[in-house]
């Protein structure tokens, strides 16, 4: 138990929250990323610099770990990137990988998602022991669809369109929790307690950051807005979170980040 668990994309929203809380645990953390570490960083976690476009620094991350946290994402490479992981981590002896996904990906056709289904497909034939957690979108990214217009005279909302807010930290928690238990196949989803408009959820975010704008609901076309009025990323039947968008709000309104 004193090998590392090792945090790809280590530094970004999530794998931030995943590495702090092994940290308060006590786990030996080792931290992927595409950067050297910050002079002033003193946690007390290994640090391996590595880019998975390429695989430069990759057996070395992975030397000795004895589970990978994959929370490293890009939209344009995610499964030659899950591809080049999967091979590497089977050349270092097959640690337990921890995926995480999310929901509504076979059933809705956006780009990304079909890369994130692909990388799950790589991951479950990869012939390692593997454990698969999806869940709905982060607070943070469903406010940020608000905050990206907050210098427009108006924000625009897609019509009909309803999310299921989860708090980072707590999917953090679960990812730490898989990842100290025995490989476990595609686990139950995680979603956030509250289904909510998108308009709904723009106004909050608006009043949060003490902005005044109206909210326009736009009725837009196409498959992937049709599957996701139909509620493909939510999973109300397994609203585990607790954590609320407003909580949420409050948390970033104190500390000056909306």
């Amino acid at each position: 138990m004193d090998s590392p668990i090792l945090v790809t994309g280590g530094t970004g929203t999530l794998g931030r929250a995943v590495v702090a809380q092994l940290l308060d645990e006590d786990v030996p953390v080792r931290v992927m990323s595409r950067r050297a570490r910050r002079t002033d960083d003193d946690r007390p976690c290994e640090w391996a610099v590595c880019d998975l476009a390429d695989g430069r620094g990759l057996d070395a991350a992975l030397a000795g770990v004895r589970a990978v946290v994959h929370c490293a994402t890009n939209a344009r490479n995610d499964v030659a990137t899950t591809r080049r992981l999967v091979e590497a981590a089977r050349r270092s002896g097959g640690p337990h990988l921890v995926y995480i996904s999310i929901v509504g990906i076979d059933e809705v056709p956006l780009p990304y998602y079909r890369s994130k289904l692909e990388a799950e497909r790589i991951i479950r034939e990869s012939g390692l022991p593997w454990t698969i957690l999806r869940t709905t979108q982060f607070h943070d990214l469903v406010a940020t669809l608000t905050t990206v217009q907050r210098r427009l005279p108006l924000v625009l909302m897609p019509s009909g369109l309803r999310f299921q807010p989860v708090e980072v930290a707590e999917v953090a928690g679960r990812l730490v929790g898989l990842s100290q238990g025995a490989p476990a196949g595609r686990v139950p989803d995680m979603a956030g307690p509250e289904v909510r408009d998108a308009c709904d959820l723009a106004g909050a975010t608006l009043r949060a950051a003490g902005l005044r704008r109206r909210v326009v609901p736009v009725r837009l076309p196409g498959k992937i807005l049709r599957s996701l009025r139909a509620g493909a990323n939510l999973a109300p039947d397994r609203a585990v979170g607790t954590g609320t968008f407003e909580q949420y709000l409050a948390a970033r309104a104190r500390a000056g980040r909306l």
